[in-house]
């Protein structure tokens, strides 16, 4: 990658987690290698695989001067009990210092990213999606199903035939904190706090942008609700 494509913004990543020791730390090496020392917050549902441990070689030492080393950033590990998707990103973004937060899965890595224009977006738009390539075992696979949604252009508020909603996908979306901080996502919902957040705020007159300038490898997990179409 160009390193002309690295630039220090105002961006704080929201990651949830639970036993994500296979995908967690190429997930935030990619980030790294797109954002310059992003603020990232690890909501942890209770992980007892060696996530956490995985998520500490990233996190910048505060007892060290050289805070200007790519290779770390400041990263703020949260713990949640009463886990719901929702719960989870709400609690994140209570806790993130910068203006835009990024939500990006565990098991994604990063690919493609403009933040300049991205912010721009934001000013019209109160969320931006990203295309995601699916990926099971290493191998990108045909964009059947929900897959299927990801295209190779731009779409303002997308309706999903399959779904019978408007679709929207916080595996790689982007916000501005003040738009999440007084739009929070449903706490008791159990899957699909993105769907319903986005229908939510489409019907109140609001627009959402997919971006596929904003992307991401999607990596199978067995326990991923993404791969089971469920809710």
């Amino acid at each position: 990658m160009n390193d002309k494509s690295i630039n220090k913004c105002d961006v704080s990543v929201v990651i949830r987690v639970r036993n994500e020791e296979q995908w967690i730390g190429y997930a935030i090496q990619s980030l790294l290698d797109y954002l310059l020392k992003p603020e990232i917050i690890i909501v942890d549902n209770k992980s007892t695989d060696e996530s956490l441990n995985i998520v500490k070689h990233f996190q910048q030492d505060p007892e060290l001067n050289d805070k200007s080393n790519p290779q770390y950033t400041k990263i703020n590990i949260l713990n949640i009990d009463d886990y719901s998707p929702g719960r989870g990103i709400n609690l994140g973004v209570n806790n993130c210092n910068n203006n835009y937060i990024l939500i990006i899965s565990s098991h994604c890595i990063l690919t493609k990213i403009d933040m300049e224009k991205h912010k721009r977006d934001l000013e019209k738009y109160v969320c931006i999606f990203g295309n995601q390539i699916p990926v099971w075992m290493g191998k990108k696979i045909k964009k059947r199903y929900l897959w299927s949604h990801f295209q190779k252009k731009e779409i303002v508020n997308m309706h999903s035939e399959m779904e019978d909603r408007y679709f929207m996908h916080n595996a790689l979306a982007l916000y501005k904190k003040s738009t999440l901080i007084a739009n929070p996502f449903d706490e008791h919902l159990l899957s699909k706090e993105d769907r319903y957040w986005a229908n939510k705020t489409i019907t109140n007159g609001s627009s959402i942008l997919y971006d596929p300038k904003l992307e991401a490898l999607h990596n199978y997990t067995a326990n991923g609700n993404t791969w089971k179409g469920i809710g």
